[in-house]
């Protein structure tokens, strides 16, 4: 009998993993079922409880030759059964079909008899897979993509296709010549001369999605990206162009407008395209960036310490005496010996660059420049800071953050330290303990810009170093408190949270309460807010693919609801139905989205016929259909969008089915090749028998156009309705760093920034916002016309003047809590009642209801008949009964509100478009920055512009608000699939074996201005993105079935709510906007902005708290255990570092040879390992291997070393897919806390 080889991996808890190889030996001689004895397979079983009665188990089947057969994810499905991902191959061997996932009766861990057939049986169709038509040729490069699906099958025209090839002459590749000079240890480029590259000398790529748009990459002999080109019409393409130095640095990005100019202007590259329409950067004689320019801002410099560390950044603002500090000065980051950010602040000094970095070159005493704790505190600002002020700078400081790690400072206001909680013995920082919090933040101190109140966070940890309170007193005193019940797998069973906006105020006490199937899927989230009776938020139900099913929303009747949301998806996880407005029954709200199928008029506005609503394929919606039940006889309304070549929204055309012709609340809009908006027209409701037109505005941008600054807009409509008409329009205000100052036109004369370039007064019509931001960007104040809202932990304070409430008692005048969040809505404090919330796709709240007379249903408006006899016969009338929906509100494309009805007499609760908070100027809050819908852009840059530089870093949404969002103001989400888009053409929508960008960690901030990690993606049709590099091809077919799905399981981005969130204060976090480290064309590996680095380039910078906590529905975040192994004869200080238990990438101690450090996975899986990046693997054994050189010595020659072990989250780790073969995991900056294992070549691991 052939011997089978199989690996047995069984996890005690949630990601830790004991390994043991078994060769011919059968499997453990007990009454559990066993894997198919035949078959070579390997077995993970992960413990979701205690005792073992709940667990996640799966095999992977291989054939004889090694490679993937079936995936089984043992009774992984809400009714327990197996779901099996089949692995088929070709004559040839290659994996040309990926297979979707099926579920089947459970085999009890045995191989599954599903084949092709039974899936696309199951799931109705001929193609249930994703198919690639491969190069015939050694390299097997993917010429076509099928995805699952009729509509996107082979042969059906709906397909991607990808085509290699050289540049012809008639492609017209502008080659840019640059010349440099070192000036003061610094390469200055510029662009003298334009020409054209020759023939075939440079890679073709041309990739075409389902709906036939193309994208062009050229790329160099170096493999450096030149052009992106997004064709537009035979006559017209958006040419995006990356000029690079002698050196390999990216020193311009010349964006499609540049480029447009350029050619205008004779080929003549002038310092003023460059400056309004151009990335430029400029580096040291040790490649790190120095200075950079963004269009339209003024330029941005960077300092830094011996050990590559940035220490200093400067923006435009801060060189003027009009920013939060009224000095010209610095913003600092000051680390401790182990490279983590321990405060940051301003520093007063009017230097240039270079001196400041010779101050930090000549530094003598403390060449190392790292701070220390010390007993004896600096003071700040009524603080205390219990460090030294030895690195650079040592004086003319204002501190506006610190972070405390390893033990708990000492303060007068620190509150008790819990000795348990849910009877779990908390985590105290005696070194001399067995455990303690060494290597744990415990402690951050936060700020406020516009006033000198601080704000203090606590963690608490229990004996696993899982975070399981939190304590955060707020600047005026109050508090708020969780203590969070954590099971054996991590997830929350309760959440207590205590809240106190004053120290004098009484508590308010809200216990959460949440239940899980076998799988750890979330079933029922219960909310009590103090003696309250117990409210039911949600009960979940899904399908056997795991998506959501059904939701019961509100009430206090178990299996029950106020309302049952039912949500329907199509065959690439696409929804589809939110409930069914063409039959609403007991629904209040339905919603219908399509893609591929069009019902309504196709020319909407017979006046344009080349705006035509046809079907797509490639993502973009085609239309949305909703009906409301708030009103007798509401009919079906309809959207119908239509797309420009370049995935930009050319037009929205509302449809009334009683009258669908009308071309009601209608948008349209024309763009530059920037995507700046050119032209925007706009209708409302028919006024006269006909819809009238409100707006048809002209944009004009500063310097003749030359630029993606707004100077002012024209109205050639004479109404107030939408954007205002103004006869003369003004030109609009910036400051130095592109930000709005005055739109004199809307009545804004006035808007001041602090130095994050958040908004701390507008003054509009003579009337004044004022807001209050803590140092890590979260607002906790707003005062309009002298009444107040407080932001406190999510608890939301307002205002409230004398006036009788419905139930006849009196509010009382002052600050009351209003607001409680929830993630389906919020709890009225005032009203003492939960409202709740039906959203769309985008998010954007369409309906607001309650049980207000509290019989556990909620009804719309009903028409009652009262009919009566009279002499004359019998005589009717009809009168409408107001139902328990609050408001209803439609939206533009953009954004406006239009249809908007409120029965409520008050509505504390104004966040709508995408959930964020309507001001009363009428821009919405994103967190980042504010929007403009009636003008569809951003007023401040985004201070995350170069992930997408072919856009303008004004443009809201890509330019298809149908599709994408912003979260925070800082970087574009596809709704389609709920993950991040980089804005890449290529490299987004080619997937390559199951790898490609989506799976990449990206950094940014949540609605609360924390820093959290999530995913990157770039998939189809994501509204005409940048550039990205050809994807890379992996080695080995058969990979999607090793890695796809667990990936999936990884770094699927779930929709949250928007509960209270608790995390300690980001203190690092100082987002002066200024991105270090290489600097790579979009769509490619995306790189850490500078406020990521601050908060900071050590992973200890990110932290909060890793619960649900405070009204988020609890996801529990998947584990993974990785092992690295190190050798006494590593490079530099690697082994004294994992003597410490810590890793620190290479690119972090010593500049890299091109990059420095690098992003690159494949350069860092080489020779070049200068990245931000330490690796780390699955394999112990491998550890093992590397830490005693049996990687790479021979026999004989083997050395001592140290295996580090250590549990991440998912979300903080990505597989390398150039070193597959070494299980190989990347952690970006540096980890701390690993456990230390010695080992010698005589110590074999495991055996």
């Amino acid at each position: 009998m052939k011997k089978k080889n199989n690996i047995i991996s069984r996890g005690l808890d949630a990601g830790r993993y004991l390994l043991l190889l078994a060769s011919g030996i059968p499997f453990a001689a007990t009454a559990q079922a066993v894997p198919t004895p035949s078959e070579n397979y390997t077995y993970t079983q992960v413990y979701l409880s205690e005792d073992g009665s709940r667990k996640a188990e799966s095999v992977q089947y291989f054939d004889d030759l090694g490679r993937p057969r079936q995936s089984v994810q043992v009774k992984a499905t809400p009714l327990g059964r197996d779901l099996v991902v089949p692995v088929v191959y070709d004559a040839l061997g290659r994996q040309t079909k990926s297979l979707l996932p099926v579920p089947v009766p459970t085999a009890n861990l045995g191989i599954q008899n599903v084949s092709e057939n039974s899936v696309n049986t199951y799931y109705g169709v001929s193609n249930a897979y994703t198919e690639q038509k491969l190069e015939a040729s050694p390299l097997a490069r993917p010429l076509e993509i099928a995805h699952p699906g009729t509509e996107w099958a082979m042969g059906s025209g709906h397909t991607q296709k990808i085509g290699y090839g050289l540049n012809k002459n008639a492609d017209q590749v502008k080659k840019y010549s640059v010349t440099h000079s070192w000036q003061n240890a610094t390469a200055v480029s510029s662009l003298p001369a334009v020409s054209f590259y020759n023939e075939k000398v440079l890679a073709k790529t041309t990739a075409t999605d389902e709906d036939g748009h193309q994208t062009v990459e050229f790329k160099n002999g170096l493999g450096q990206t030149v052009l992106v080109r997004k064709v537009i019409s035979s006559a017209e393409n958006a040419d995006t162009y990356y000029v690079y130095n002698d050196y390999g640095h990216l020193v311009y990005v010349i964006s499609p407008k540049a480029s447009q100019m350029i050619a205008t202007n004779g080929n003549t590259v002038t310092q003023q395209i460059l400056n309004h329409l151009c990335y430029q950067y400029r580096y040291d004689h040790r490649g790190r960036l120095v200075e950079k320019k963004l269009p339209g801002k003024g330029s941005e410099f960077m300092v830094y310490d011996k050990q590559d560390r940035l220490v200093l950044s400067q923006d435009a603002v801060l060189r003027t005496t009009t920013n939060s500090f009224n000095a010209k000065g610095w913003m600092f980051t000051k680390y401790d010996q182990f490279g983590r950010v321990v405060y940051t602040g301003f520093f007063a000094n009017t230097g240039t660059r270079t001196a400041m970095q010779a101050a930090l070159n000549g530094m003598a005493v403390n060449a190392g420049n790292n701070e220390a704790r010390s007993g004896t505190p600096l003071s700040q600002n009524g603080m205390d800071i219990y460090y030294t002020k030895n690195a650079f700078p040592t004086g003319s400081m204002t501190i506006m953050s610190v972070s405390y790690y390893d033990t708990y400072p000492s303060y007068s206001f620190n509150p008790a330290f819990p000795a348990t909680i849910y009877g779990k013995t908390v985590l105290t920082d005696q070194s001399s303990a067995p455990v303690s919090t060494r290597t744990l933040p415990v402690m951050t101190l936060v700020k406020n810009i516009e006033d000198h109140g601080w704000t203090k966070g606590y963690v608490y940890y229990d004996q696993k170093a899982r975070a399981i309170g939190s304590h955060s007193i707020n600047y005026l005193g109050g508090y708020t408190r969780t203590e969070s019940d954590l099971d054996f797998a991590g997830v929350p069973l309760q959440v207590v949270t205590r809240h106190k906006r004053l120290a004098s105020d009484p508590e308010k006490t809200i216990t959460e309460t949440f239940t899980y199937d076998h799988q750890n899927r979330l079933l029922t989230h219960r909310h009590k807010i103090d003696s309250n009776p117990e409210e039911i938020l949600a009960q979940n139900e899904y399908n056997e693919l795991s998506q959501l099913k059904s939701k019961k929303v509100g009430g206090k009747i178990a299996g029950s609801g106020l309302q049952t949301v039912d949500y329907s998806y199509n065959i690439r996880g696409w929804m589809t139905r939110i409930n069914d407005p063409g039959n609403l029954g007991t629904d209040l709200f339905g919603y219908k989205i399509k893609y591929g199928q069009v019902e309504g008029l196709q020319t909407p506005d017979t006046s344009d016929p080349s705006l035509q609503v046809i079907p797509r394929f490639n993502g973009n919606i085609a239309e949305v259909d909703w009906k409301t039940a708030v009103s007798p006889n509401e009919p079906l309304k309809r959207y119908g969008y239509v797309y420009d070549p370049v995935n930009r929204l050319s037009a929205g055309f509302y449809q009334n089915d009683t009258n669908p012709s009308l071309r009601e609340f209608y948008e349209k809009a024309t763009y530059d090749l920037n995507g700046n908006i050119s032209t925007m027209k706009r209708t409302a409701r028919k006024m006269g028998g006909t819809a009238l037109l409100i707006d048809h505005l002209t944009y004009q941008y500063e310097n003749d156009g030359s630029s993606n600054r707004l100077q002012k807009v024209s109205d050639a409509v004479t109404l107030s309705q939408g954007f205002p008409y103004t006869a003369a329009p003004s030109d609009i205000g910036y400051d130095e760093n592109g930000n709005i100052t005055s739109f004199q036109d809307k009545g804004i004369s006035s808007i001041q920034y602090n130095y994050l370039n958040l908004p701390e007064n507008i003054t509009q019509n003579s009337e004044v916002t004022a807001y209050t931001y803590r140092a890590d960007g979260v607002k906790v104040k707003k005062l309009f016309n002298g009444l107040e809202t407080d932001y406190l932990d999510g608890f939301q304070y307002k205002f409230t003047h004398t006036w009788e409430a419905p139930s006849g008692a009196m509010a009382g005048e002052g600050m009351k809590l209003r607001i409680i969040p929830t993630p389906e809505g919020y709890f009225d404090v005032l009203r003492n009642r939960y409202f709740y919330h039906y959203k769309d796709h985008l998010g954007n709240v369409r309906l607001t209801y309650s049980d207000a007379d509290g019989n556990n249903e909620v009804t719309g408006d009903i028409v009652v008949n009262n009919c009566y006899d009279t002499p004359d016969g019998q005589v009717c009338n009809n009168y409408i009964v107001t139902g328990e929906a609050e408001g209803v509100t439609d939206y533009y494309p953009f954004g406006m509100m239009h249809n908007s009805e409120y029965h409520n007499f008050e509505n504390p609760y104004q966040y709508n478009y995408n959930g964020k908070e309507l001001q009363e100027n009428g821009m919405y809050d994103y967190g980042a920055r504010f929007y403009m819908p009636e003008l569809g852009r951003w007023g401040v840059v985004d201070p995350m512009a170069e992930v997408s530089r072919r856009f303008s870093p004004y443009v809201y949404g890509n330019n298809n608000p149908v599709r994408f969002t912003d979260p925070d103001g800082r970087i574009t989400v596809d709704n389609l699939s709920g993950q991040y888009s980089l804005g890449s053409a290529v490299a987004g929508f080619i997937k390559r074996n199951g790898f490609d960008d989506s799976h990449l960690p990206l950094l940014y901030s949540d609605d609360s201005g924390i820093m959290i990690m999530t995913t990157a993606l770039g998939d189809n049709g994501e509204g005409g993105g940048g550039s990205g590099p050809t994807p890379q091809n992996s080695t080995g077919p058969g990979l999607v079935g090793i890695f796809t799905n667990f990936i999936a399981g990884l770094f699927t981005k779930k929709e949250k709510g928007a509960g209270i969130k608790t995390y300690l204060p980001g203190a690092a976090v100082t987002r002066v906007g200024v991105q270090v480290g290489p600097l790579i064309p979009e769509g490619a590996v995306p790189f850490l902005s500078f406020d990521t680095l601050l908060a900071g380039i050590t992973r200890a910078g990110l932290w909060s708290l890793p619960l649900i906590l405070k009204g988020d529905t609890p996801e529990r975040e998947q584990m993974i255990t990785l092992y690295r192994g190190v050798s006494v004869e590593a490079k530099g200080a690697m082994y004294f570092y994992a003597s410490q238990g810590v890793a620190i990438p290479r690119g972090f101690e010593q500049v890299a040879t091109t990059w420095g450090p690098h992003h690159d996975m494949e350069a860092h899986a080489g020779s070049d390992n200068f990245s931000i990046w330490t690796s780390w693997t699955t394999s112990k054994d491998l550890a093992y291997d590397f830490a005693t050189g049996n990687a790479f010595y021979e026999e004989g020659n083997k050395i001592p070393g140290i295996i580090l072990t250590k549990q991440f989250r998912a979300s903080e780790v990505v597989p390398n897919p150039h070193t597959l073969g070494e299980n190989e995991w990347l952690i970006p900056g540096v980890v701390y806390g690993a456990k230390i294992e010695y080992v010698s070549p005589q110590k074999r691991i495991g055996k």
